[in-house]
Formats: C-alpha cells, structure tokens, sequence
C-alpha cells in the first residue's frame, strides 16, 4: 500500500533499502558521523602559546589535560553563562600547573591507552568495512559473480509464469512437437508410465539447422508440462580452472532434483559434449572432465522422479558416442527446416503483432522463401515492418515482404554506387543470359527479377529465381540445367564482347562444384560410372580421421576425376552459349531495357517474351 500524499517517486522500495549499495552508504555515513564526534574535535582549535595568553587573562575555566592534547572551556567576556570550548596541543612546560593554579582553573588529567585506539582504528575499523564490502556488495552480484561460486551452475531457472510458450507458439514442425507430446504427458501424469514398468527417455536431443526452433521448442515442452524450466549454454560449464566445471554439473543436478519434476535444457551441447581424445594436445582437459561427470550424473540419476534432460545442436556428428548411447541421450528427434505449409504457419505466428495490408498473402511468401527456417522467417517479417515504416505506411504490404526477402537474399540494395557505363552494359548482358537461360530450359526455376542495382558486398546485379515448390531430390537433367543457367552469365558476355570478365567467378566457383558432386557423390558421371568416390560431410574429429586430408582413390582416377568434371563444365557452356546464339536479338533487346530501367519484374519479363514469340511467329507465317 502506498502512503497517502506521496508520490511513488518519493517512496524507497524493500529491494532499494536492501540493495548492497544503500547500506554502504547509511554505514559510511554512520563511521563518519562516529569519527566526528568520537575522534574529530567539535572545538576551537588554538595555538598553545594563545591558550596560555588566555590562562594569565584568566579566561580559562576548566580543562582537561592528556598526553598529546589540552581540551578546556573559555568564559565569555559577554556572556558568562556561556561558554566555548577550544582545545590545542600539549607542550613540555613545566610551569604550566602552576600558572593554572594561580589562576584558579579548574584542570584534570585523563590516563589514555594509546594502544587500544590503535587497534581500534588501524585494525577493527579497515577489517569491518572490507568484511560489510564482502558481504554485501559480492553477494549482490549473484551466484556468477562471487568469489565462492565458481561450483555454482549457471544455468537460469525460469519460473512457470516466464514461460509464456506453448505448442501453439510453434509452428512447421508438427513431427518433432508429436514426439515432445510424449515427454509432456509424462511430465503431466507419470503414473500413466510408471504404473506398466515404463521408464521415459532420460535425454532427448534436438538435432537441426541454426534457427530452426530448437529452444523455442524445449521451452514449449515445459510450457505445456507446467514444470520449471533449467536453461544453460553448453559452454558455460566450461572454465579455465580445472575442476568448475564438473562442480557446475554437480550443482545443476542437485538443483534440479530439488525441483522434480522439471526439465533441464544444455543449449550448443556440441561445445560441452565433444568426441574426447581428440585434443592435438593431448592430456585429460578440463572439457573432457566436465563431459564425464555429466556422463555420471545422467547414469546416477532416476528418471522416473520426473527430471528430464533437453540438449540442442547443429553438429551430431561430433558428439561423443557415450552421450548418444541408451540410458543417456537416447532420444534424437530432427528438427527440420520447414516445408511450404510450415512456412506459411510460421509466418502466420510471427505476424501477429504486425499490421498487415490486404494484399499481403502467407502463402505466396513463404512459395518465395524455399529453405527458410523460423529465424529466417522472423526476421523478414521484422525488415518488411521497419521497412513500412520508414515509408511512413499505416500496414505493411507485399511490396515490403518481396523487398526484405531480397535483402535477405541478396543483400542490401546501394543505389548511390556508381558504375560505369561500360562495366553497367556488362552487368547488364551478364544478367540477362542467366535469365535467358532459365526461361527456355525445362526444369529451372521461374525468374522473378532481374536487377543490375548493386546488393550485398560485391554483388553488381542479380537474377532472382524462385522455385514453385519445395523438392528434396534432383535428377541429373536438373543438375545439367542449373550448371547452364549458371555459365549464362559467362556465356552472354563472351558471345556479345568476345571477352570474358570477373564478374563471373561465383557462378563458376557455384558450377564446378554442383559438377564435382555429381562425379565424386552421385554416380552421375557415363565414364566413371555409379561410383562414389568420397563420404558427404565427413567430419575430423571422429577417432582416427584428426587431421586426415589424404584421397581414398589413386591418382589416376583423381585425374580422370578433374578430366570429368572439365567435360562437364564444357558440354554445358556450349550448350548455353548456342541457346544464346540462336536467341541473341533477344538478348540484346532484353538487356537495353534492363540498362533503361534497372530493374525487370516477372511480369515484364513474360511480357517482353510473349510479343517476341507473336513477332517470330508471324515472321514465319509471312515466309
């Protein structure tokens, strides 16, 4: 309840009269309030050659007399009733009982023990504020910050009311949130388990893409459980004091067993749970000591108290074998990216709090963001907000949305570059053959624009291609055709400038290795055959592969291997430089247009191809 006639401004809250720093103030002001009337004279400070003037004028009334200071009152000449105290230094001087008996002043001595103040002072004083600072101020400062606490877990315990997710707050991976749905029943009712002899995993591991919704999803279990929820980074276990970090799992454990039932959530487990001995250096580091007490603590503890171990990562393959074994992480759900129905309920949730115009359709952002997850998608949604309202609109239309999904894509638009005329004609040509090139092959993706406005870091322009549905498998046909539409580029400028330049390379760098993959991985090459020369993403840090770079075939097959790849590249660039050949009036009409004005949306573009073919048709008819 607040007082009446005061305003909250005016009031001290509980937290601020306990905060460490408000005592340390009220108790330095208590020491100097102590030094000032204890210790620090209240009097007239005077000289000893005045005090004794003031003797023979017999204006001294009584003093006191110690070894190092002579304190006394003065009568007032004008007041005799009052008087003023004053008080200087002791000198050697014999006469000076005497005098003070002449004068009729009243005088004692005080016996002072010089030692006790000094321990008082130099040693009592300076220990009692550094304790008070101890106390108070690292305390403050919480389990991370104190001196004692290095053991301590760091991981942040969420009270229920903080966890505002739920299943509803997650959308495109209805698989994984079904294989969670189990943990949460049990969680609920672990009788309904318990009572068959059942056991629950003791660990369950998110495998998926960054930004796919892995923590978001270990929050919304715990949600929809109602159970408190432990969140911590796997490399926050990890100190340079050998030993921290096994405490911390200790701790962590031990707190969670308090709290049962709850979930326990090691974010990044791929910096804590790496395949041990594979340090170059070798010896047994503090990493792999953290890595086998958390090993023990999960075979010590009892799964069935309702304590439920979540991990997340993007890197299964380096993780140590023992952490993946039954008993421990025995359950490995994939969090995958979202297809086109998850996309689109994805950028439903995210666009909640957003004002959207009418024409803004889910569906057809997320057709035009294939292998975008939930970060992905969150942060267009974000760009086409800040981006209505820098235009000063009241929603935020399809406009913003295609705009941020190119800024995703291809990066920020710099229309102040300035380019030459020269270097722009190039741009231009280079574009236009890509986009050619994907137009009159069968199993491309339709253009949706083509730009020669710089984007990105060295980007001088772009043909933006979107694929109409999600696929999971190419054929070589498909393959063949992307390498194409890659060499347009290349293939437009040395058809029209019988010259090639360096805007060319990442296309190049892009085709050689689709055409590598499809020698080495995929068995696509007549000459080698349906052979795989090399594993896909293999990783160094398993047993035995630390450091190995050497080929698993001789080096006559690796030269027939680079003849290969090299055949392929070429079949495909002459291939695309005849389409072009056949199709160059168009090519140079198409990009007179893109140097006029920039930019050539979908639309135009079919408009541009649809009267080229009319006119050709109606050539041949007059022939």
């Amino acid at each position: 309840m607040k007082e009446p006639g005061k305003k909250p401004s005016q009031q001290l809250s509980k937290k601020q009269l306990k905060s460490p720093i408000f005592i340390i103030i009220v108790v330095a002001l208590i020491l100097v309030t102590f030094q000032i009337y204890t210790v620090g004279p209240m009097a007239k400070n005077i000289s000893y050659s005045e005090f004794k003037v003031l003797v023979k004028e017999g204006r001294v009334d009584t003093c006191q007399i110690t070894s190092s200071l002579i304190r006394g009152n003065l009568k007032d000449e004008d007041v005799p009733q009052k008087q003023k105290e004053f008080v200087t230094a002791r000198v050697e001087d014999p006469d000076l009982v005497k005098e003070l008996e002449a004068q009729g002043v009243k005088f004692a001595g005080e016996y002072e023990s010089p030692w006790i103040q000094t321990l008082f002072f130099t040693w009592i004083i300076p220990i009692a504020i550094f304790f008070l600072i101890w106390r108070f101020v690292l305390k403050g400062m919480g389990p991370a910050g104190g001196v004692m606490s290095f053991g301590k877990s760091k991981g942040k315990l969420y009270a229920q009311e903080d966890l505002k997710y739920t299943f509803d707050d997650v959308a495109g991976i209805d698989e994984a949130k079904a294989e969670l749905s189990e943990v949460v029943e049990f969680l609920k009712t672990p009788h309904k388990f318990t009572s068959l002899g059942g056991k629950i995993p003791k660990g369950v591991l998110l495998v998926g893409a960054p930004g796919t919704g892995k923590t978001l999803l270990a929050k919304a279990v715990a949600g929809e459980a109602g159970v408190p929820f432990f969140g911590i980074s796997g490399s926050e276990f990890v100190e340079m004091f050998v030993g921290v970090g096994a405490a911390r799992v200790r701790d962590m454990f031990s707190q969670a067993d308090q709290k049962a039932p709850c979930i326990i959530f090691i974010d990044e487990l791929d910096a804590l749970g790496k395949t041990r001995g594979i340090n170059p250096l070798g010896g047994h580091d503090e990493r792999e000591q953290t890595l086998n007490q958390l090993l023990v603590e999960m075979d010590g503890f009892d799964s069935n108290k309702g304590v439920i171990i979540m991990s997340a990562t993007n890197r299964p393959e380096i993780l140590d074998p023992a952490l993946l074994r039954p008993g421990r992480f025995d359950r490995q759900i994939v969090v995958d990216r979202p297809d086109l129905n998850g996309r689109e309920a994805i950028l439903v949730i995210h666009s909640k709090g957003v004002k959207l115009d009418k024409d803004v359709d889910n569906r057809a952002i997320a057709a035009m963001t294939p292998g975008f997850v939930g970060a992905d998608l969150a942060n267009i949604v974000n760009e086409a907000a800040l981006l209505a309202a820098r235009r000063d609109k009241k929603a935020v239309g399809m406009a913003e949305f295609e705009e941020a999904i190119e800024r995703v894509m291809a990066g920020l638009e710099k229309k102040k570059r300035l380019i030459n005329k020269k270097e722009k004609e190039i741009v231009a040509y280079h574009e236009c053959g890509h986009a050619l090139i994907a137009t009159f092959l069968k199993t491309t993706d339709e253009v949706k624009k083509i730009s020669i406005i710089p984007r990105g870091v060295a980007a001088l322009g772009y043909t933006l291609q979107l694929p109409t549905e999600d696929r999971y498998l190419m054929t070589r046909e498909e393959l063949i055709d992307r390498i194409s539409v890659l060499l347009g580029g290349r293939a437009a400028e040395d058809l029209i400038f019988s010259e090639a330049s360096t805007g060319s390379q990442n296309d190049l760098e892009k085709a050689t290795e689709i055409a590598k993959k499809m020698v080495k991985y995929y068995g696509m090459s007549d000459k080698l055959g349906i052979v795989t020369f090399e594993q896909e993403n293999r990783s160094v840090f398993f047993p035995g592969n630390f450091g190995t770079t050497k080929n698993e075939y001789s080096e006559e097959t690796a030269r027939e291997i680079d003849l290969e790849v090299k055949r392929i590249i070429d079949e495909c660039f002459l291939r695309t430089k005849d389409i072009l050949s056949k199709k160059k009036d168009l090519l140079i009409k198409l990009a007179k247009i893109l140097m006029q004005k920039e930019v050539i949306e979908q639309k135009e573009l079919r408009e541009i191809l649809d009267k080229e073919n009319e006119e050709n048709t109606c050539t041949d008819k007059d022939k």
